[in-house]
């Protein structure tokens, strides 16, 4: 009888989702795709509705030189870069929002965003607690080249206690981003942190031409023009919403390291309600529902009675 009780809810659950997503998307403004000529001047009709875009012009601009590999990404678009860049035409009336905003049903009372800076290496991820539905990780894997923020060892990743954090409620979701040689190394730490890998979510990354990336920022043998999220399990998880969404998200790149906003409604809708944990976050990611771990979140917000009682024993958090 229970278990008949808990399909019917989930089909309910489901077609819920399914409702308000449609719903979401028939009142949305009218979706407009990129136009392939670019700049209206070079558009071969005077009625295009597409989206068109302009040159970025500085007194240091040299036109010869081509496109800036980076476009909008650019760190140096108003500090001396030379090569063009490109801005949506202001004509076009065009508020480009890169934040996917399709309404999750809530079926439970969500938590306001939570944040708590810390070192994760050195965290004890026990007082957390232990039944959260979902962990989506960005760890900075050492991947053996360059980058603009500090990474953690190979050992220093197989030694964190992942799976002691949904050890309730019949285990949870892990959702890893990968790149390079740490597709290997995750499979490693999802065995020792005990996780099963059951999917894998693929970000096609397009630059602000709607282009796909092919002068990215990382890759050794070949540019990467994508990234993957792994999807693992522990235990049996209970409810969740199989067959809603795709494995593919192509998505417009923005900061260094920064995911999609897609892949949060994804999860939503898989795994709606329950406690979601980002560990390796920033500010930008913390959301309702979720509590976010990081050294780059500029203090914490811990709200939860609970939560806060584990990490400061009745003391009160700084903001």
């Amino acid at each position: 009888m229970a278990t008949t009780t808990l399909t019917s809810r989930s089909k309910l659950v489901q077609a819920e989702i399914r409702r308000l997503t449609l719903e979401s998307s028939a009142k949305s403004p009218p979706f407009r795709d990129f136009c392939e000529f670019g700049f209206r001047s070079h558009c071969r009709s005077n009625k295009c509705t597409k989206v068109h875009f302009i040159h970025i012009t500085m007194p240091y601009t040299d036109a010869t030189l081509g496109d800036c590999s980076y476009l909008n990404t650019c760190h140096r678009i108003r500090e001396g870069c030379k090569y063009l860049h490109y801005e949506i035409d202001p004509a076009e009336n065009l508020i480009h929002d890169l934040e996917y905003k399709h309404p999750v049903p809530e079926f439970a009372e969500v938590q306001p965003a939570q944040w708590l800076e810390c070192d994760v290496r050195k965290m004890d991820l026990t007082r957390l607690g232990t039944n959260y539905s979902v962990i989506m990780m960005d760890p900075p894997w050492d991947i053996h080249m360059q980058l603009p923020y500090g990474t953690m060892t190979d050992d220093e990743m197989k030694s964190l206690a992942i799976g002691s954090l949904q050890e309730t409620h019949g285990g949870g979701f892990l959702f890893l981003w990968v790149t390079g040689r740490a597709m290997e190394l995750a499979r490693q730490c999802l065995d020792i942190w005990g996780y099963r890998r059951v999917d894998e979510i693929v970000w096609i990354k397009t630059n602000q031409l709607q282009r796909i990336i092919r002068t990215g920022r990382t890759g050794h043998w070949l540019n990467h023009g994508k990234e993957h999220c792994i999807v693992a399990v522990k235990g049996n998880p209970g409810v969740y919403n199989p067959g809603i969404d795709s494995d593919v998200i192509v998505a417009e790149v923005r900061d260094t390291s920064r995911k999609p906003d897609e892949i949060y409604n994804l999860i939503e809708r898989l795994c709606p309600g329950g406690k979601k944990l980002e560990v390796f976050g920033r500010r930008h990611n913390t959301r309702p529902g979720w509590l976010t771990l990081g050294n780059q979140l500029g203090g914490s917000l811990i709200t939860d009675p609970e939560l806060k009682e584990r990490l400061y024993g009745g003391t009160t958090s700084s903001g």
